[in-house]
């Protein structure tokens, strides 16, 4: 029997990947594979009842602690951030790729495996990257990137066979939906001119709604693991799902940003990650605090390149090994306690401390003598001596 494995997330593009399956490639056996990255429990529950109104045979696969402790957390570590906005969506896909090739070698004999990615999209690379490394001899077929459907023809063609979907013509956003973040786009979101409605936001807050007073948060971080909140320890992802509770309430983790896709077009993103933007936001000035000023500022670079792979979704590449060599080595010193503010959409770090602080604050004090100031006399004479002969130089000509 001709078998396909669908990377499913139940949305509009992957439920319509099963009947296409049957009707374009002649698979008689459909496998559906849902990952749980922590999308809501309603959206793992309606995958499920699809795929079985459509005749697929269904996986779930719940990797949420998984996500958290081996993506999230060394997300947070490498502070990943690509053109102002937290990854998210690109952090969570070679888990769900990776698993969905899991579950073909359990099942064996599988042809195929089947995504539901476009041709303009990022998925496509980091899919198939993470199955073509997990499971090279195996045929990936992209029925919307071949057929080149548009949101609007995938609907047509749903209604057109009883295809259970949710969006419509005039409400087509795409949802992605993870524990570290939440991206909304399409129909008149893709007008960069057009103000994003209240009604696409479910994580956070307007400002305006917001509490009115400032809500204070201590996190306890341990080589560069968030650990605990107020005191409480937690493990990632119940830490991870408080902090979004925290942050989503106060406002804090909208981002409507330009970005620029891998295939070099530019596109209009709307995210929600409050969970994110607190964390990163608390371990940068950690790292602040007892990293070298050289560390810090290779620390930068590591950190962008970082970010860039993952963004990539090359997960497995040597280079990402490397830097989190790097990463991982500043890691050791990054543990003690930051606080932070949260108020009307805004975060801010208002106190923070480490036993493995690069601060003397006698030697900082104005109103100190430990530091000897006329010491530095000679230093400051020193100070740009080449650009001042330089100077010279040319004021002689």
């Amino acid at each position: 029997m001709k078998t396909a494995v669908l990377v499913y997330s139940g949305g509009l593009d992957t439920t319509v990947c099963i009947p296409l399956a049957r009707e374009q490639y002649g698979f008689q056996r459909v496998i559906t594979v849902t990952v749980d990255v922590g999308q809501p429990r309603e959206d793992i529950e309606d995958a499920a009842e699809r795929a079985k109104i459509l005749g697929a045979e269904h996986y779930t696969v719940d990797a949420k602690a998984e996500f958290a402790r081996d993506y999230c957390v060394p997300a947070v570590q490498a502070n990943a951030n690509y053109q102002g906005y937290p990854l998210s969506t690109s952090i969570a896909r070679p888990i769900i790729a990776a698993k969905a090739a899991h579950v073909a070698e359990q099942i064996g004999e599988v042809d195929a495996f089947i995504h539901g990615c476009t041709g303009k999209g990022n998925d496509q690379f980091r899919i198939e990257y993470m199955l073509r490394t997990m499971m090279p001899r195996v045929e990936i077929i992209a029925p919307m990137r071949e057929h080149n459907m548009t949101r609007a023809e995938e609907v047509e063609y749903a209604r057109e066979r009883g295809v259970p979907i949710q969006q419509s013509a005039e409400k087509i956003w795409s949802i992605d939906e993870n524990l570290w973040g939440r991206s909304i786009e399409g129909g008149r979101l893709e007008d960069p001119s057009f103000i994003p409605p209240e009604e696409i936001f479910r994580w956070t807050r307007s400002a305006n709604d917001a509490p009115e007073e400032p809500r204070l948060v201590e996190l306890r971080l341990e080589q560069g693991v968030p650990v605990a909140l107020d005191g409480q320890a937690m493990e990632p992802l119940s830490l991870i799902q408080a902090m979004n509770e925290i942050a989503g309430q106060h406002g804090v983790g909208r981002i409507d940003i330009m970005e620029d896709r891998m295939i070099g077009l530019k596109v209009r993103e709307n995210y929600e990650c409050p969970a994110a933007v607190a964390l990163i936001t608390a371990h940068r000035a950690l790292e602040a605090l007892v990293g070298t000023r050289d560390e810090l500022k290779f620390k930068e670079q590591a950190d962008r390149a970082w970010a860039e792979l993952a963004y990539a979704g090359l997960w497995l590449d040597p280079f990402k090994e490397t830097l989190e060599a790097f990463i991982l080595k500043l890691q050791e010193r990054v543990t003690g306690t930051v606080t932070l503010r949260f108020f009307k959409g805004q975060v801010a770090v208002v106190a923070r401390e480490s036993r493995w602080a690069l601060y003397d604050q006698a030697m900082a004090s104005f109103d100190d003598k430990t530091f000897d100031q006329s010491e530095m006399a000679g230093a400051v004479k020193a100070h740009g001596l080449p650009a001042r002969l330089y100077y010279q130089l040319k004021q002689s000509r």
